[in-house]
């Protein structure tokens, strides 16, 4: 899922943001960069109202913003590395610096499923995590990723 998923325009090693919202911002802006978002603004919205819900922050640095949304006509997927450390009200209270975004329309759940577990199983690996946040430029990371 994550090949199908994860391309070059859709990754990055130099996610700009100094807070939630504007790293929120910033991976919605791969996202639509990519063509698959029809409503930039809906997506948005969608996305800060599950964050206001019940925030997406897990666990080991990672932080992972989803929202479902007539915005998309498939689930698209987004991964983006931050130099900084970001406050987002992570579980182990500590700050994320590698994020994974998914949009998904609001019927269906599986491909989301399947993403989701696939990124997870992928993340948990500590050796992972540590090359995840060296990688070097965009098609390293992806590399990473997908590899």
């Amino acid at each position: 899922m994550l090949k199908e998923t994860l391309t070059i325009d859709v990754v990055t090693t130099d996610l700009p943001g100094r807070d939630k919202n504007e790293i929120i911002a910033a991976m919605l802006d791969l996202l639509c960069n990519s063509g698959k978002v029809k409503d930039r603004e809906l997506a948005l919205r969608d996305l800060l109202d599950h964050e206001a819900a019940m925030s997406t922050g897990m666990e080991n640095g990672i932080a992972i913003p989803h929202a479902k949304t007539e915005a998309v006509d498939e689930m698209i997927a987004a991964v983006g590395i931050s130099r900084r450390k970001i406050d987002f009200e992570n579980l182990d209270r500590k700050p994320s610096r590698i994020f994974v975004m998914t949009l998904s329309p609001p019927r269906g759940t599986g491909p989301h499923v399947q993403f989701l577990a696939d990124i997870s199983r992928l993340l948990k690996e500590a050796d992972i995590r540590k090359k995840i946040l060296k990688a070097g430029d965009d098609a390293e990371l992806l590399q990473i990723l997908v590899g």
